[in-house]
């Protein structure tokens, strides 16, 4: 399999060939059943809906449920919303701090146009590097 980036490009891919067949409109659920067999399709390796615990001061205290675990390496939310909110993207980002990826993927089939997002976890030791560059240029 490719790595990440590829990888998010490709799933990225099939959200679009699923938006523009279906359109806006339905609920997640239907957008997930959809791009489950865009996945299968393209041979993309994947767990829908997969339960990851939540943890805290080292133990579990619940769980989450992620709507796409793929290739073991991107998780991706999905949304069915008018538009992608800060809250959103806060979302994402805690999901991807707590499984420790460097990003996730955020796609909103609700709008007109699909609306992805690329939620960088920024205490990932990949991403440490555009972390101290961004916070250079803001300071």
């Amino acid at each position: 399999m490719k790595n990440s980036k590829g990888l998010s490009y490709q799933i990225i891919g099939c959200a679009m060939r699923v938006h523009s067949q279906l359109g806006t409109g339905y609920q997640e659920s239907i957008y997930q059943r959809t791009l489950e067999r865009a996945f299968q399709k393209h041979c993309i390796l994947f767990e829908r809906e997969k339960e990851m615990p939540v943890m805290f001061d080292g133990e579990e205290i619940g769980s989450r449920r992620v709507d796409f675990f793929i290739a073991d390496k991107v998780m991706l939310e999905l949304k069915a919303v008018g538009e992608i909110l800060p809250i959103h993207k806060v979302q994402t980002m805690n999901y991807c701090q707590m499984y420790n990826l460097p990003f996730g993927l955020l796609i909103n089939f609700g709008s007109l146009s699909l609306q992805y997002h690329r939620i960088y976890n920024l205490n990932h030791p990949l991403n440490r590097s555009y972390r101290r560059e961004n916070h250079r240029l803001a300071g």
